[in-house]
C-alpha cells in the first residue's frame, strides 16, 4: 500500500511539473466523458429506463389494427394506439386477463387562480389511473374509480409535483381550493409524487382530471361517447402469471364481438370495409413497461446517431491522450532506463505508468461528470424543444449513469496507458544510457502514426456526418413551404381563460382581427382553428359528390377554419376561383376553398373542381343526420401544413363564421414593417381589448419554423461541433506525431542538406510522409463514413446519404487540417543548419 501512495505522490509531481500537458490530457478527456455520459443519461430516460410505477413489467399497451372511418385526435404515433371511450368502457369491464385498464389522454387548458389566468397541460385519465400504476399521493389524494362515473360530474383535479411548485408555491393549503379551469371550477383535491409525472414517457401534465369531464376540458368536442371518435391511449395491468401474448389471444373473441357490434351500428358498408374492419382486424397487446411515447420514437434515430458521434469523440479522445503519453514516453527514456539499470522491477515501472494514466482518467472523469448535466441541458432543450418549466428529462445522471462514467474513466484510462506501458515494457538500455539526447525506435513512431491515422479517420467520418446534417438543415430553411413566412406574425387566443362562452366567440375574435389590422403596420390579419407548420392536424372522412370512392380508399382530409382573407393574408397563391370572403357567413351557401392535391386527387384539375361539392364524413350518414354539403369555390396551391419535413397532404379550407364556434384560435399578422417590432404594439391590442386576454406564443413565422427544426438544427450544431473538435484533435495529434519525427531526423535532414539536397526538397519529404498517412486514413475512413451514412438516411433531407459534396467537402477540411499541422514542422527541419547539426552529432 506504501508503494502504490507513493506512486500517486510521484504521479501527481510529474503533473504538477508538465501542467501544459496535464491541462490538455484532463480537458480531453473530462469533453468525451462528459458528452457521452450527456447522452447516456437522456437516452436511459428516453429509449431504456421503465415508468417509476409498481411492477412496470406487468403494464402493456393496447394498439388495434384494422379499417376506421370517423374522427380522429392523436398527438402521435399510429392512429391504432387511439380508441373511443364507449370501447375502452367495454374493454374494461369485460375482459378476463386484466387486472386492469386505465384510458389517457391530453388537453390544453386555462387556468385562473386568483384572477391570475394561464395555459397548463392536463392529463384526461380514468379514475382508476393512480391505483392500478401504484402511484400515491404527496398530499391530499388521487383519483379514484369513483370519481369518473358520469360525464360531466366530478369537477376535480391532482396538482402534478412540478405546477404545485412552481404555480402555488408548494401550498398545501391549496387542497381543497378551487381554480377555474376553461372557465369551469375545478376543488383540488391532492398533489402527485415528484418521481412521477405520466404513464405517457416524456409529457409532463400540470394537472389530472377525470377523463368524463372531457367535454369542459376540450370545449367544442362532446365525442366522450361517440364511438366514431377515437382519442385516448389504453394501457392494462396483466393478471399474475399471464404473458402478453396469453392476452391477446383471450381478448380475441371480445374484440371481434364489440367491433360486430360497432359495424351494425355503422349501417350498410361493403364487404370488403367488413373484412377489414372486423375479420382482419386485430387487438394487440404490447410491452407497456416503458409507457406510450410518440416522443420515444422521433428521439430515437437522433439520439442514437449523436451516441455515435460522442463515442468517436471519447475514442479520439482516447488516442490523443495516448499520443500525449507517447511523447512524454519519448522524453523519459533515460529516467526510466536509469530506473531499470538501478534495479526497479519491470512490474513496478509498469504500475508507475497505469497509476499516471489511471489518476489522468479520474481527473477527466470527475470533470466530465460536472460538466454532463450543462451538456445534457444543452441536447434536451434543443432536441426534445422542452421549455424552461416543462422538461421531460432530468439532466442529472443517476448512480447507474455515473458508474457507467467512472467505469469508462477507467476503461480509457487502461486503453491510453498501454501506450507506454508497450513502450517500456523490454527497454534497451545500453544505447538509451549512452545517448546524450532522447530518441526512440521505430516502434514508438509506428504507434504514434496509428494514433495519428485513427483521428484522421474519425475526424473524418465526424466531419462527414456534420456536412450531410448541414446540408439538410440549409435545405428545410430553405424548402418552399407554399406561402410567405416573412414578415408574418402569428399568436393564439383562448378566450375560455377569460370567462368567454362558445356563443360569444366569433364576435370577439371578428373584433381581435378588426383591431390587429388596425395596428401601424399591419396589412392584413387572420385567423384558424388548425395553424400552420405546428405539427397540429385536424382531419376527417369527407365525401366528394359525384366520385365513386374505392373500397378502403383513404378519404382523410384536413380541414381547416380560417377568418376571411386567410388566404391573402398568408399569401397562398391561388390558382383557379377565390378565397373565403366575408359573404361565406352564417346563412350563406357553405363554402371551401382546397388545395391542389384535394382537386387533382378527386376532381381530376382545379378548373374542374370549382363548383363541385362535398361533405364531411365517409359513406351514408346516420339516420336522421342532414348532409351538410360544402360548394368549392376557390383551388389553392399545396403548401406545408404539419411541418416543414411533412409531406403535403389534401386539405379544405372553410369559413369558421359557417361551422361551431372554436374554443381558441390562432391568428396571423402580416406586416410591411420588422415583425418582431410589432408584436409588443399586438400584445397591447390584445390586453385593452381584455385585460383578461392573453395573446399567447406570440412570435414570428420565421421563429416557428426554427421551432419546427429543433431537432434537426440541434443535431447540425452538435455535429459540426463535434467535427471540428475532431478535426482540432487530429491536427494536434498529426502535429505532435509530425514534431517530433522530425525532431527525431535532425541528424538525416542535416546529412541531406549536406549532400545538396533544397529545402524544398526537405519541405517534400515531410509532406510526403503526411500524405501517406491522409491516404492510408482515408482508405480506412471513407468506406466506413460512407457505411455509417446509411444508418442516418431518415434524418437527411433533401440530399443523399452519400453526397459527394458532402465527401468533398469534409475531406477538403481534413486535408488543410492536416496541411497546417504539417506547415510548422516542415519549416523547422527545412531551416535545420547543416553545420551546426553535424557538428552537434
Amino acid at each position: 500500500m506504501n508503494k502504490l501512495f507513493e506512486d500517486i505522490r510521484y504521479a501527481l509531481r510529474q503533473f504538477r511539473n508538465h501542467p501544459g500537458f496535464t491541462l490538455t490530457a484532463v480537458l480531453t478527456l473530462a469533453l468525451g466523458i462528459g458528452a457521452n455520459t450527456a447522452i447516456f443519461t437522456l437516452l436511459d430516460q428516453a429509449l431504456l429506463r421503465s415508468l417509476p410505477v409498481k411492477d412496470p413489467a406487468s403494464l402493456v399497451l393496447l394498439r388495434f389494427t384494422g379499417s376506421f372511418k370517423g374522427h380522429s385526435h392523436d398527438y402521435g404515433g399510429d392512429h391504432g394506439d387511439y380508441f373511443s371511450y364507449p370501447m375502452y368502457r367495454d374493454l374494461r369491464d369485460k375482459n378476463s386477463v386484466f387486472d386492469g385498464l386505465i384510458a389517457t389522454t391530453r388537453a390544453d387548458v386555462g387556468v385562473q387562480w386568483h384572477n391570475s389566468p394561464g395555459l397548463a397541460e392536463a392529463e384526461l385519465v380514468s379514475g382508476n389511473y393512480f391505483d392500478l400504476l401504484g402511484v400515491h399521493p404527496l398530499a391530499g389524494r388521487l383519483l379514484t374509480q369513483a370519481d369518473d362515473m358520469q360525464p360531466d360530474a366530478d369537477p376535480i383535479a391532482v396538482l402534478s409535483y412540478g405546477y404545485w411548485t412552481r404555480r402555488f408555491g408548494s401550498d398545501t393549503h391549496i387542497i381543497g381550493q378551487s381554480i377555474l379551469v376553461n372557465g369551469h371550477p375545478f376543488v383540488i383535491i391532492g398533489v402527485g409524487p415528484r418521481s412521477f409525472q405520466s404513464v405517457q414517457m416524456g409529457y409532463v401534465p400540470d394537472l389530472y382530471v377525470p377523463i368524463t369531464m372531457k367535454k369542459v376540458m376540450t370545449p367544442g368536442e362532446d365525442d366522450l361517447l361517440d364511438r366514431k371518435s377515437i382519442w385516448m391511449n389504453i394501457v392494462g395491468r396483466l393478471k399474475p402469471g399471464l404473458s402478453a401474448t396469453q392476452a391477446q389471444a383471450g381478448l380475441g373473441p371480445l374484440w371481434h364481438a364489440l367491433r360486430a357490434e360497432e359495424l351494425i351500428e355503422r349501417g350498410n358498408s361493403s364487404q370488403r370495409f367488413r373484412d377489414s374492419f372486423l375479420t382482419n382486424s386485430h387487438l394487440l397487446v404490447l410491452d407497456g413497461a416503458k409507457g406510450f411515447s410518440p416522443l420515444r420514437n422521433n428521439l430515437r434515430t437522433p439520439l442514437l446517431v449523436l451516441a455515435g458521434m460522442v463515442g468517436m469523440v471519447l475514442l479520439m479522445a482516447c488516442a490523443n491522450v495516448a499520443s500525449l503519453l507517447l511523447v512524454r514516453a519519448a522524453g523519459r527514456v533515460r529516467e526510466m532506463s536509469v530506473r531499470y539499470a538501478l534495479g526497479a522491477e519491470r512490474v513496478r515501472i509498469v504500475r508507475q505508468l497505469l497509476t499516471e494514466g489511471l489518476i489522468l482518467g479520474l481527473l477527466g472523469g470527475v470533470l466530465g461528470v460536472v460538466l454532463a448535466p450543462l451538456i445534457a441541458v444543452v441536447l434536451q432543450r434543443g432536441i426534445v424543444g422542452a421549455g424552461d418549466d416543462n422538461v421531460p428529462f432530468s439532466n442529472r445522471p443517476d448512480f447507474r449513469i455515473l458508474a457507467f462514467s467512472f467505469g469508462l474513466s477507467f476503461l480509457v484510462s487502461l486503453l491510453f496507458s498501454l501506450a507506454p506501458v508497450a513502450q517500456f515494457w523490454r527497454p534497451n538500455l545500453t544505447p538509451a544510457l549512452k545517448q546524450q539526447t532522447t530518441t526512440a525506435p521505430g516502434g514508438l513512431m509506428r504507434l504514434r502514426s496509428v494514433f495519428a491515422c485513427l483521428q484522421v479517420g474519425l475526424s473524418l467520418v465526424l466531419l462527414f456526418g456534420a456536412a450531410l446534417f448541414s446540408r439538410t438543415l440549409h435545405n428545410l430553411r430553405n424548402t418552399n413551404v407554399g406561402f410567405a413566412t416573412d414578415h408574418l406574425i402569428e399568436f393564439t387566443v383562448d378566450p375560455s381563460l377569460a370567462g368567454y362562452q362558445l356563443p360569444q366567440l366569433p364576435q370577439l375574435y371578428n373584433r381581435i382581427l378588426t383591431l390587429v389590422e388596425r395596428i401601424p403596420g399591419v396589412t392584413s390579419a387572420a385567423a384558424t382553428s388548425d395553424p400552420e407548420l405546428h405539427d397540429w392536424n385536424t382531419s376527417g372522412n369527407i365525401t366528394v359528390a359525384g366520385y365513386d370512392s374505392k373500397e378502403e380508399e383513404d378519404m382523410d382530409v384536413e380541414q381547416e377554419a380560417v377568418s376571411p382573407g386567410y388566404l391573402a393574408t398568408l399569401q397562398m397563391p391561388l390558382i383557379a376561383g377565390r378565397g373565403i370572403t366575408e359573404q361565406d357567413g352564417p346563412g350563406a351557401t357553405l363554402a371551401a376553398v382546397v388545395n391542389e392535391s384535394f382537386a387533382k386527387r378527386w376532381l381530376g384539375s382545379a378548373a374542374n373542381a370549382v363548383g363541385h361539392q362535398f361533405h364531411k364524413g365517409g359513406g351514408n350518414p346516420p339516420k336522421g343526420e342532414q348532409v351538410r354539403w360544402m360548394t368549392i369555390v376557390g383551388v389553392v396551391k399545396d403548401a406545408k401544413h404539419s411541418g416543414v419535413r411533412e409531406d403535403v397532404r389534401p386539405t379544405a379550407f372553410f369559413s369558421y363564421l359557417q361551422d361551431e364556434p372554436f374554443p381558441n384560435m390562432v391568428f396571423y399578422a402580416r406586416t410591411k414593417q420588422d415583425p418582431a417590432a410589432a408584436i409588443q404594439s399586438v400584445r397591447q391590442t390584445i390586453q385593452q381589448l381584455d385585460s383578461r386576454l392573453i395573446a399567447d406564443s406570440l412570435k414570428t413565422m420565421d421563429a416557428q419554423i426554427e421551432d419546427d427544426l429543433n431537432t434537426e438544427r440541434v443535431l447540425s450544431e452538435l455535429a459540426v461541433s463535434f467535427g471540428v473538435l475532431a478535426a482540432l484533435l487530429a491536427a494536434i495529434g498529426l502535429y505532435g506525431m509530425l514534431a517530433f519525427a522530425t525532431a527525431q531526423r535532425t541528424r538525416e535532414i542535416g546529412i541531406r542538406m549536406a549532400l545538396g539536397s533544397t529545402r524544398g526538397e526537405v519541405v517534400r519529404l515531410i509532406l510526403s510522409g503526411v500524405a501517406r498517412l491522409l491516404i492510408v486514413s482515408f482508405a480506412v475512413a471513407l468506406p466506413t463514413a460512407l457505411l455509417l451514412s446509411r444508418y442516418m438516411k431518415s434524418q437527411l433531407y433533401g440530399v443523399s446519404a452519400h453526397d459527394p459534396l458532402a465527401l468533398i467537402g469534409a475531406t477538403s477540411v481534413v486535408i488543410v487540417a492536416a496541411l497546417l499541422a504539417a506547415a510548422l514542422p516542415s519549416r523547422r527541419a527545412a531551416s535545420v543548419n547543416p553545420s551546426e547539426t553535424l557538428r552537434y552529432e
